[in-house]
């Protein structure tokens, strides 16, 4: 038996890279043999240093032999074409499909003919972004700040339209109906499938990485250690809201704590990415304050106090969580973030966490305010971090619950639970 996992851009690191990768490891100890199928060529080597995954011996496929950064977008709505060969030319072994997104309406003929089972895993229900059956659900194109504040100015509106058009052609129209197990990356993401369905998936957050540590709490800095420091991770780009971060919140959080420094690591590779670091130092200048961007090759070193902004471009996992535990906050900024693995990279730090009130963040890594703070304005987050800047038992607490949290959310557990579920539909 054989196990597709069909990704549309293996070649970064993120949280969709690290779940098909988990879900890859699991079909392989299931003894169904995984086939990796992309859009764009990738090096599957990059996995064990990522992520701790190693997904080397396993066949892979792509459409183009070409590594190319860029239509992200675009590169989802393909991710049917390999699985559609590779099943059509296996007719005499079963197979089971797995995909990260509902683009798999070519190959539901298959299903038909008992030939494969379909797996989605729900990121996010791409369709209530495109649907104008779902207007006013705050998700639309135009309602949604995630999707709009990036995708609203040329050329980017023309880039989504055209998403739009290609994406009705290849979308399941249901996937309870259309797939045999479906499951979702949070509760946020599942209620949002509830609301468009009336059923909900299973929900399976996504792994902390074998490679990222979680401490013991004996072993996290002490809050009297620490800087007043905040920090923030995730690649550069419009959607992680650091522009907000500098031009709104760093000016109020300044005027509490004169010391407060913010630094901020992002995965800087493409054009886009750097000219919107460029677009974030220029901001945070224009509004009064000191920035220094320190790229790949060069180190962050010591704090000045002539400089309030740090924008870190590519750092070594190493230089992240001497930071981190340097820090007495981090932050995360994206409205509505299906999942966070930022986020919970850095609660398996202790570091207590401040998220936007929306997303999976908030519903499955802070619990709804249980384990982290919350905000949905500037004035609400500036107050969220002076209580962990200067509440030494507040931070005690936040920390000892982002640990314990964490340890929920391993990758021997995902890879457990994943498995059980999987034997379940065979």
């Amino acid at each position: 038996m054989y196990a597709v996992i069909a990704h549309h851009y293996w070649g970064t690191m993120g949280g969709g890279e690290l779940v098909s990768a988990s879900a890859a490891y699991t079909f392989d100890k299931l003894n169904i043999k995984p086939i990796l199928t992309g859009t764009f060529k990738f090096n599957p080597y990059k996995y064990r240093d990522w992520f701790g995954v190693d997904i080397s011996r396993y066949e892979v496929r792509v459409l183009y032999p070409v590594n190319v950064k860029a239509f992200g977008l675009w590169s989802r709505l393909f991710t049917w074409v390999l699985p559609k060969r590779i099943i059509s030319r296996q007719r005499h072994e079963r197979g089971i499909a797995w995909f990260g997104a509902g683009v798999y309406k070519p190959i539901l003929k298959y299903r038909i003919e008992g030939l494969i089972k379909i797996i989605e895993y729900v990121h996010f229900p791409l369709e209530i972004s495109i649907d104008k059956r779902f207007k006013g659900t705050g998700l639309l194109y135009g309602e949604d700040p995630y999707i709009t504040e990036r995708y609203s100015r040329f050329p980017m509106n023309v880039y989504w339209q055209v998403y739009n058009v290609l994406a009705k052609r290849f979308l399941r129209s249901n996937p309870f109906t259309d797939a045999d197990l479906v499951l979702a990356n949070s509760q946020w993401t599942g209620n949002v499938v509830k609301m468009l369905y009336g059923e909900s998936p299973i929900i399976l957050n996504p792994p902390i990485a074998p490679n990222t540590q979680i401490l013991d709490f004996n072993y996290v800095r002490k809050y009297e250690e620490r800087e007043n420091l905040v920090v923030m991770l995730g690649r550069f780009s419009e959607e992680k809201r650091y522009h907000w971060v500098v031009r709104e919140l760093m000016p109020r959080l300044l005027r509490e704590m004169p010391n407060v420094k913010l630094v901020i690591f992002g995965g800087a590779t493409t054009r886009t990415q750097l000219g919107y670091v460029n677009r974030v130092a220029d901001m945070a200048r224009g509004v009064g304050l000191g920035v220094k961007v320190v790229s790949e090759g060069s180190v962050l070193g010591e704090l000045d106090g002539e400089h309030q902004v740090y924008l870190r471009l590519n750092a070594p996992r190493s230089e992240i969580n001497d930071v981190m535990d340097r820090a007495r906050a981090f932050l995360h900024a994206t409205i509505n973030e299906h999942w966070g693995i930022a986020v919970a990279e850095a609660m398996a730090r202790g570091l207590p966490v401040v998220v936007h009130k929306s997303g999976g963040t908030w519903s499955d890594l802070a619990l709804n305010g249980e384990v982290g703070l919350g905000y949905e304005s500037a004035d609400e987050a500036v107050n969220a971090l002076a209580k962990l800047l200067t509440d030494s038992r507040a931070w005690g607490d936040y920390s000892i619950k982002s640990l314990e949290r964490v340890r929920d959310i391993t990758f021997d557990k995902f890879v457990d639970r994943l498995a059980e579920l999987v034997r379940r539909i065979l």
